[in-house]
């Protein structure tokens, strides 16, 4: 009887550890492709136990999308809703149809930036009024309107997460507008940190190294830093999505249930080097 009672006990443990966000739903922003880290971390929830449901913007991508969460093992699909975060009315949609299904979640990933392409083939002094605002609405903004519009879920605490880059702290060339921005952004995650702890909500930023994501090509010699860093960096390679996903997953989970306010680098140790 002994044996059998300390079997299932650890059996139980197990099946816990293995499933990490079981019974847990979270929310996904971001998801573009099979190459984004979005979906790195979408699949890596996914496998941990949650309950996904996918937000992605416009028509042209909704296809893309349901074609990836079909991938996904398991009998139920994950729930995929439009959400355009620069249209309010939108955005709103997008939680009371996630309300309708779930009444809380506990985790949500803001992967979200972009830039018009002019603001980035410029010199940065040269940036427009317009394109500054736009750049900040989406890549920045967005965080504090899906925060607000999320609290109400949160109603057992949990974990938002949002992307950064190192581009926030020194300057990256041909990074530009998005410098600054994704320095607006681990300052929004400071703040946002502050005002929901009270709530059990943290608030974190992941800031991995480049990786040859869809979105990282557009920016010109990408490819010559993407060899330069796996040079320069202590651990001599690249991160890989797969890295991103394993750091988010550890930060939605009650394993870092003391750790908010924090930009976290994923970035082989590139960042401390110096000259």
């Amino acid at each position: 009887m002994l044996f059998i009672f300390y079997s299932a006990f650890f059996n139980k443990k197990n099946m816990t550890t293995d499933k990490p966000l079981l019974g847990k739903n979270a929310l996904v922003f971001g998801v573009a492709n099979k190459w984004s880290i979005a979906w790195a971390i979408a699949k890596a929830w996914h496998k941990a136990g949650a309950r996904l449901v996918i937000g992605y913007q416009g028509e042209r991508l909704k296809k893309s999308v349901e074609e990836l969460l079909a991938e996904l093992p398991g009998e139920d699909t994950p729930l995929a809703f439009p959400c355009d975060v620069t249209d309010e009315e939108q955005v709103s949609q997008f939680f009371a149809k996630t309300k309708a299904h779930f009444p809380k979640i506990h985790v949500l990933l803001h992967s979200i930036a972009f830039a018009p392409k002019e603001a980035l083939e410029k010199n940065f002094y040269e940036t427009s009024r317009q394109d500054f605002l736009r750049t900040f609405e989406t890549s920045v903004y967005s965080l504090i309107a899906l925060a607000r519009e999320a609290k109400a879920l949160f109603s057992e605490g949990g974990s938002i997460l949002t992307l950064s880059y190192y581009g926030s702290e020194k300057v990256i060339p041909n990074y530009k507008i998005m410098g600054p921005a994704k320095a607006a952004l681990e300052s929004t995650v400071r703040y946002l940190a502050y005002e929901l702890g009270k709530d059990g909500i943290r608030v974190n930023a992941l800031s991995p190294g480049p990786i040859n994501t869809l979105a990282a090509r557009g920016i010109s010699g990408f490819t010559k830093f993407l060899k330069e860093s796996a040079l320069k960096s202590p651990l001599g390679r690249n991160t890989e999505t797969t890295d991103v996903a394993s750091a988010a997953l550890f930060l939605a989970t009650d394993e870092s249930r003391a750790i908010t306010g924090q930009t976290l680098y994923i970035d082989c140790g590139y960042s401390i080097m110096g000259f």
